[in-house]
C-alpha cells in the first residue's frame, strides 16, 4: 500500500480512496459491510457530500464515531453562509463526529473568498476557527474556477475529474497543485463509468504521487477489484499501455461526460444518459436502456428545442443538443439492429 501526502495539510492518506456517492443507491446494512470491508483491507480516505443523500449517514453507521486512522471528506452545496451552517452541522451529526478533516465548497460557479458577497469562504473559516472543519477545500467541473482556487493560496485541497481520458488543461491542473501543496482528489477517475478497465486506470492514475484518486464503490466485486490494487498495485505495462491508447482514442474529445450539471431540461430530456447513449451502448449492459422505458426516456430527445441552456451551463463547452441528435441517431439504429 501506498501512503501519500494530501498537500501541505500533513494528512497521510493510502493513494487509493473510496467516494461514497453510489453507496446511496445500496441498502444501509450493504453499505455499511461494503465500508468496514474497504476500511479492513487498507482504504482510510472516504469522500461525501450533502448532496448524496443519506451517503453521509450510511458512513456514520458504519464508523460509529470511531473516525482514527480515517480521513473524512465532504461537501456543501449551499451558496449562502446560512445555508453552509446547516449542512455542516448535519454532515457532523450524520456522520458522528465532532470535525471533518477537509470540508469542501461542491461544484460552486464562483470561487467563495474572503469578504465576498456569499460569506461562504468567512462561514468556512470561522468553522475551522471553531474546530469543526480542519482542511478548506473545494471541488469543481470548471477550469477556470480550478485554476482561480490553486493561484489564489486559500485552498487545501482541489477535488476535479481526473483520468487517462483527461487532457493537457487538467493535467496542468495536477501540476500546479503539486508545485503549490494543494492536495489534488481525482474524482470521476472511471470517466463516469466509460472505463471498464480499472487495473489500467489505476496504474495510470498513481503515477502521479500526490493524486489520490476517489473510487466509486457499490457493488462488491468493485470493492474487491479495488483492494486487489492496494495489495498488488497494477503495473503500467506494454499491454494496459495500448489498452489505455485504444480507449482515448475512442473516448477522448466531444462526449458527454454524464455530470449532470446541464439538468434539468426545460423539455424534461436526461441529457446526462440520453447524451452519452452511444457510448453506453458499446460499453455497457444495454438491457435497461433499450427496454421500453428506455426508449420512451430517449423519445424525449425529439422535444428539443435547442434553447441552449444546457449548453451553456456545461463545463466542457459541449454542443449539448448537436450530442443529443448523433446520439439519439445511433440509438434507433441499434433499436433496427444495426451495429455502431
Amino acid at each position: 500500500m501506498a501512503q501519500i501526502a494530501l498537500g501541505k495539510t500533513g494528512l497521510s492518506v493510502e493513494q487509493n480512496g473510496f467516494g461514497a456517492l453510489p453507496i446511496q443507491r445500496v441498502p444501509k446494512q450493504e453499505a455499511v459491510r461494503l465500508l468496514r470491508r474497504a476500511r479492513g483491507g487498507g482504504i482510510d480516505c472516504y469522500d461525501s457530500a450533502r448532496g448524496y443523500s443519506d451517503s453521509e449517514e450510511k458512513l456514520g453507521e458504519a464508523f460509529g464515531g470511531k473516525w482514527e486512522g480515517i480521513t473524512i471528506a465532504t461537501k456543501s452545496p449551499s451558496r449562502t453562509a446560512q445555508g453552509f451552517w446547516e449542512d455542516l452541522e448535519t454532515s457532523l451529526r450524520t456522520l458522528r463526529t465532532d470535525h471533518i478533516d477537509i470540508y469542501q465548497f461542491h461544484n460552486p460557479p464562483f470561487l467563495p473568498t474572503p469578504g465576498d458577497e456569499s460569506g461562504l469562504y468567512d462561514a468556512m473559516l470561522a468553522a475551522r476557527e471553531q474546530g469543526k472543519v480542519r482542511f478548506i477545500g473545494i471541488t469543481n467541473h470548471r477550469l477556470s474556477v480550478a485554476r482561480e482556487a490553486i493561484e489564489s493560496g486559500l485552498y487545501d485541497t482541489l477535488q476535479f475529474p481526473f483520468s487517462y481520458l483527461s487532457g493537457e488543461q487538467e493535467l496542468g491542473l495536477v501540476e500546479a497543485c503539486r508545485d503549490r501543496g494543494v492536495g489534488f482528489i481525482a474524482m470521476k477517475a472511471l470517466a463516469g463509468g466509460l472505463i471498464s478497465h480499472s487495473a489500467a486506470a489505476c496504474s495510470w492514475l498513481t503515477r502521479f504521487d500526490h493524486v489520490v484518486p476517489i473510487w466509486g464503490i457499490q457493488r462488491e466485486r468493485e470493492l474487491d477489484e479495488f483492494l486487489a490494487h492496494i495489495a498488488h498495485p497494477p503495473a503500467l505495462d506494454e499491454a494496459t499501455a495500448a489498452a489505455i491508447a485504444a480507449d482515448r482514442e475512442a473516448l477522448q474529445g466531444e462526449f458527454c461526460r454524464g455530470c449532470g450539471y446541464c439538468m434539468p431540461c426545460p423539455q424534461g430530456i436526461a441529457i446526462n444518459t440520453c447524451a452519452r447513449a452511444s457510448l453506453l451502448l458499446r460499453r455497457s449492459p444495454t438491457t435497461k436502456l433499450l427496454s421500453e422505458a428506455g426508449q420512451e426516456m430517449m423519445r424525449k430527445v425529439e422535444d428539443c428545442i435547442e434553447c441552449g441552456q444546457c449548453s451553456a451551463k456545461c463545463p466542457y463547452d459541449l454542443d449539448t443538443p448537436a450530442l443529443l441528435k448523433r446520439n439519439y441517431q445511433d440509438y434507433l439504429e441499434v433499436l433496427a439492429g444495426k451495429p455502431l
